[in-house]
């Protein structure tokens, strides 16, 4: 994977906003900057303007935030582990952002 993103772990709603989790480590994935449209966790259509694919078991909750190689910081909007048991694919996490 080469690059490297920073995320800040949503860790809930606190009196004057979300709360985040202290920034972890860097993360190594694959980042792609382009605009798709997808489903949020509600189910509504939004406009994704980057896409990550990193390791899977990557722990990155819906509302985290994220710094991607290029400084801009973005929300994660939807989560998708992917997994193939028996098939000859590698397994991954895939994150919507912002």
């Amino acid at each position: 994977m080469p690059h490297r993103i920073i995320i800040q772990r949503y860790r809930g709603d606190g009196p004057v906003g979300p709360v985040y989790w202290p920034p972890g480590p860097p993360a190594p994935a694959l980042v792609s900057e382009t605009v798709r449209t997808v489903r949020d966790r509600t189910g509504a259509e939004v406009t994704s303007t980057a896409q990550i694919v990193a390791a899977p078991g990557l722990d990155c909750p819906p509302q985290s935030r994220i710094t991607l190689p290029s400084g801009r910081v973005t929300t994660a909007i939807h989560v998708a582990a992917h997994t193939a048991p028996g098939l000859p694919v590698p397994e991954s996490t895939e994150v919507f952002c912002q």
